[in-house]
């Protein structure tokens, strides 16, 4: 009697079928790098299909400053950190997700051509291997140095009028902004507030307006039509007169924070909230540590599936390049990205190598994850970058 199994190779053979490489023995199928709103989706989304799965959070969160979430739909008004307790909490009974409260180091990949290995070593110096990663490590914000700004930051002092806005509508408002980028921010703040002033911290000068001029034609008009007044001394410190926090009114969504805006000279300026723009830059040093390409301070990705320029890695939420930097897209990049890695997971599997080609190509891949993940999503993610 001849066994099927020792028969399976020739019969293989003369089917010009091979069959792969066993899979290499790795602690998990997928490390997850960041426990903010993105890293947990991807966590959910990979247990969901029973993928071995360990997530790394450091508890810094870019947003761990602010009152609470907005445009978060089920979680309108949740406090950052209950969000994250509750998911969590929901994820810990799939029995392949794994937490460690440590900051990853070093990330190095050990793979060949046939399949992606990636070291992992955390602050402690604990060493860990995984097929593939997810890097949802953030984005930290580059606040400027003048005093009282930084604490005001997420309470009363905010970037995104999607997130923080409405709670402080039509109350005396300002932007915080070089001349160059005012018109952008009343854009996007008009049908909240009519009483603003611009603080442009004395870059109302020639090369100023000409900034200005090169991003939008009129552009003085522009702020004249919208009422805006324009302030262009330098400010020397924010103060704080009153705290939102505690001011509100619940039942119909209204913040009272209060601040004055101090000078190098003159009076200072009352305001109940602002809107700033400040530059971004990557949290984490290990996007340029694995050697990943990088634009504008954030990692390059392929939209369709958050895929970066090294195989086998996903960056997700604020990080990538895909254009918006909020929590409803943070969710949805980490669904997208733990639908594709799971695909391609099996997709190395030896089963579905024994066959004259090895895997799926690039497109096939798309294909078959898009099917997958449904196409409703990505109409989700399109109207949500239509908003912000």
């Amino acid at each position: 009697m001849v066994r099927l199994g020792s028969l399976l190779p020739a019969v293989l053979l003369a089917c010009g079928l091979v069959a792969a490489e066993p899979i290499p023995k790795t602690d998990y199928d997928v490390i997850i790098v960041g426990g903010g709103p993105a890293g947990l989706s991807a966590l959910s989304g990979v247990s969901r299909v029973r993928r071995k799965a360990l997530l790394f959070d450091n508890h810094h969160y870019r947003n761990a400053v602010t009152r609470e979430m907005h445009d978060v739909i089920g979680n309108d008004g949740t406090v950052p950190s209950v969000f994250r307790a509750e998911a969590r909490k929901q994820i810990e009974r799939y029995p392949t997700a794994h937490f460690s409260n440590s900051t990853v180091t070093n990330i190095t990949s050990v793979g060949d051509e046939d399949f992606t290995i990636f070291n992992v070593t955390d602050h402690t110096g604990k060493h860990y291997s995984a097929r593939k990663i997810v890097l949802a490590t953030g984005l930290r914000d580059v606040l400027p140095s003048t005093p009282g700004i930084a604490a005001a930051w997420g309470k009363g002092l905010f970037w995104c009028p999607w997130c923080d806005g409405y709670e402080h509508r039509d109350q005396p408002f300002g932007i915080i902004s070089n001349i160059a980028d005012v018109l952008g921010s009343v854009l996007e703040t008009n049908t909240q507030f009519s009483d603003i002033i611009a603080f442009v911290n004395g870059t109302y000068t020639p090369a100023g307006e000409a900034a200005a001029q090169s991003q939008h034609d009129k552009w003085l008009e522009q702020l004249n039509a919208w009422n805006v007044t324009i302030e262009n001394r330098t400010i020397s410190s924010l103060e704080r007169i009153q705290d939102g926090g505690v001011h509100r009114n619940k039942t119909i969504d209204e913040q009272y924070d209060k601040f004055l805006v101090h000078f190098t000279e003159g009076e200072p300026i009352e305001r109940n909230a602002f809107i700033i723009n400040a530059p971004t830059v990557q949290y984490s040093q290990l996007p340029a540590q694995m050697g990943l390409n990088i634009t504008n301070n954030k990692i390059d990705v392929v939209t369709s599936s958050m895929r970066t320029s090294q195989a086998g890695v996903w960056a997700i939420g604020d990080a990538n390049s895909d254009g918006s930097t909020n929590v409803p897209h943070a969710m949805f990049s980490g669904k997208k990205a733990s639908v594709y890695l799971h695909v391609e997971l099996s997709r190395e599997d030896p089963a579905s190598k024994i066959s004259k080609r090895s895997g799926l190509s690039e497109e096939e891949l798309v294909e078959e994850a898009s099917n997958a993940i449904g196409s409703g999503l990505d109409r989700h993610y399109k109207k949500i970058m239509g908003r912000h």
